[in-house]
């Protein structure tokens, strides 16, 4: 068992050939908290995800859950439980059958089976083939699968796909439960959207490169309403800019105030007062599914090695 649930992505990266599907990725997630793993399709997250379990062996960089690789692990199905990609399963087993298979493997009694069954809202489908099941019940079923061995970590690959609204929201009140009893809890999507009433913390990447990690706060305050004001008088507008207190960014062009934290009204009264001549006065409010195509589309292409898988 790894003395805690911590997993540690440091410098990792793999090539496909001359494909660089994970490019230098470095992050962290904590135990206790529901960590997204955000990304576009074909961003990397599988494959670091594989990384992770010891499906793909980096070509540089290391990946450890709790200080250890997961083939150091002592009793690896104990401890992290894992449904990556789509699940299989055998259309004419009943779905107490299906997690029978797996008990010898972790080393659980049957009973444990009717246990996980209960824990996802699917007692009452234990008995019928899962051939029947819809496809969020699939999704269900290889989340119990996952949580035979009561495992301190959880790598769900999209969890989330197929589950109707009652389902979403049944997903993120067990995914927060789960993280609450200290597990550590990381969770890939594609749409920030999908996971932002969920998650605790967010991981970004795009091209197989980190565009951001932070708390989901964190993000949502870099979501804020943003006011672009333009002036061919450069002096005056940095001097009302300082005098007012406004929060400017980094724009590259001394024209141009990108300010938080204020309104556009605001800004356009202040400069009629103090004469100095606007060109352009415009807001915007990106909100975060905004903030995250920002961030995805602002990662470069590795150099040479095409685009991430």
């Amino acid at each position: 068992m790894t003395t805690d649930g911590t997993i540690l992505v440091d410098h990792l990266s793999k090539s496909f050939g001359p494909v660089r599907a994970v490019d230098d990725l470095s992050f962290q997630v904590a135990p206790g908290r529901v960590t997204g793993f955000l990304g576009p399709n074909g961003a990397g997250k599988t494959t670091t995800l594989r990384m992770l379990l010891g499906l793909v062996r980096p070509t540089s960089g290391t990946a450890t859950i709790g200080g250890q690789a997961y083939g150091e692990i002592r009793r690896p199905l104990r401890t992290v439980g894992a449904a990556l990609e789509a699940a299989s399963f055998h259309p004419g087993r009943t779905a107490l059958d299906h997690l029978r298979l797996y008990t010898p493997q972790v080393g659980v009694p049957d009973a444990r089976a009717g246990e996980v069954l209960e824990l996802v809202g699917l007692s009452a489908a234990a008995d019928r083939r899962v051939g029947g099941f819809s496809l969020g019940m699939r999704q269900r079923l290889a989340l119990a699968t996952t949580l035979l061995g009561d495992p301190r970590v959880l790598l769900l690959d999209e969890p989330a796909n197929g589950l109707d609204p009652e389902g979403i929201r049944w997903l993120r009140g067990f995914l927060r439960m789960l993280a609450a009893e200290g597990r550590t809890v990381l969770v890939s999507s594609h749409v920030l959207s999908e996971v932002e009433q969920t998650v605790d913390d967010v991981v970004i990447i795009a091209r197989g490169r980190l565009a951001h990690a932070s708390s989901l706060p964190d993000l949502a305050r870099m979501a804020r309403v943003q006011v672009r004001a333009v002036s061919p008088d450069v002096a005056g507008l940095a001097a009302l800019v300082e005098r007012s207190a406004w929060t400017r960014a980094e724009a590259g062009d001394p024209r141009v105030a990108e300010l938080w934290d204020v309104d556009a009204a605001t800004v356009g009264a202040a400069a009629f007062a103090a004469g100095v001549e606007l060109h352009e006065l415009t807001s915007r409010d990106p909100g975060l599914e905004g903030l995250f195509l920002q961030l995805v589309g602002s990662v470069d292409a590795p150099g040479t090695d095409g685009m991430a898988a």
